[in-house]
């Protein structure tokens, strides 16, 4: 136990160190470049911060422990919407383009919704319901959709100016590549520390798939949109959180279909209406005031203690 707390420790600073350097590489490149901010945070910073995700969704699908392959996607949506949006913003306020709400806002919010057809599609799956290899290569296509017309949106969207950059193109590729090893390394080691210690005093599959497992693998999100929200880089904060939640879905959950078929538990199906809801709901603000206030944030890190309430006793 005690080599699992060092293990755990040292994967945060990783964590920590890893999302600076990346959000300083990123800016750089999206501002050397011209590409807009909130195209980096849907793409790269969203990609490079979902790979912890991926590698234990994908290990756990293969090893059939559909709790945990789930739990760890919905989870981490749950907390990716409510804890590293909601900290940011009582941090620093958000601005939000009404232009980000229509179009990625509500893929994720699809995405969700997809998600929990693909669970629940009983009538086409005799074994019971199911993320099968069909499900898993639709969400893949529609992931490949969405990523091909933000692409297309970024070239069409380029613009001229470096604004100042003094930083070289290859030093910031460096900080990228750099940042995003320390966050997939850091992730990986709190990941397999913290779930062998919950599995050392007793806690069941599902719920180390929903909390520890779905926290450990958020943390790169969540110290990377703080940082960003710090460094006063609102786009890159909500693009990589909109950009992960579409990720986790799409091409996360549907990479594991592919592999594996995941069985569906009503438990699953509980915590997929749940994701659903509370995007559904947390729109509302935003759309109104353009903007991710500190009570926004207060009240979404209420509702994720409420919701981990809630797991915990049922």
């Amino acid at each position: 136990m005690i080599l699992s707390v060092v293990i755990l420790i040292i994967g945060f600073v990783l964590l920590v160190k890893g999302a600076d350097f990346f959000v300083e590489g990123a800016s750089d490149i999206a501002r050397k470049l011209g590409i807009p901010s909130i195209v980096i945070g849907l793409t790269i910073v969203a990609l490079g911060t979902s790979l912890p995700e991926l590698a234990v969704s994908v290990t756990a699908a293969l090893k059939e422990s559909n709790d945990i392959a789930l739990g760890n996607v919905t989870g981490s949506n749950i907390m990716n919407l409510l804890v590293v949006v909601g900290l940011a913003a009582v941090i620093r306020p958000m601005a939000v383009k009404r232009s980000v709400l229509k179009r990625d806002y509500v893929m994720s919010f699809l995405m969700a919704l997809l998600m929990l057809g693909s669970a629940v599609d009983i009538f086409w799956n005799e074994g019971g319901a199911a993320i099968s290899g069909l499900d898993g290569a639709v969400l893949l296509a529609v992931t490949a959709g969405y990523m091909y017309c933000l692409i297309r949106m970024a070239v069409r969207n380029r613009v001229a100016e470096q604004f100042g950059i003094t930083r070289p193109l290859p030093v910031s590729l460096l900080f990228c590549i750099g940042g995003a090893i320390a966050i997939i390394g850091g992730g990986q080691m709190v990941v397999n520390s913290a779930t062998e210690l919950a599995y050392r005093v007793g806690m069941s599959e599902t719920l180390v798939g929903l909390t520890i497992v779905a926290v450990g693998t958020s943390l790169p999100e969540l110290v990377t949109s703080v940082v960003a929200a710090r460094k006063g880089e609102s786009e890159i904060a909500l693009g990589n959180v909109l950009g992960s939640n579409i990720l986790n879905i799409g091409f996360i959950l549907g990479t594991s279909g592919v592999i594996h078929p995941i069985a569906v538990k009503m438990e699953n199906v509980y915590d997929m209406v749940i994701l659903l809801v509370l995007t559904l709901v947390f729109f509302v603000p935003l759309w109104c005031r353009e903007r991710v206030s500190r009570i926004t944030g207060a009240a979404m890190l209420g509702c994720y203690g409420v919701y981990m309430g809630y797991i915990i006793v049922r």
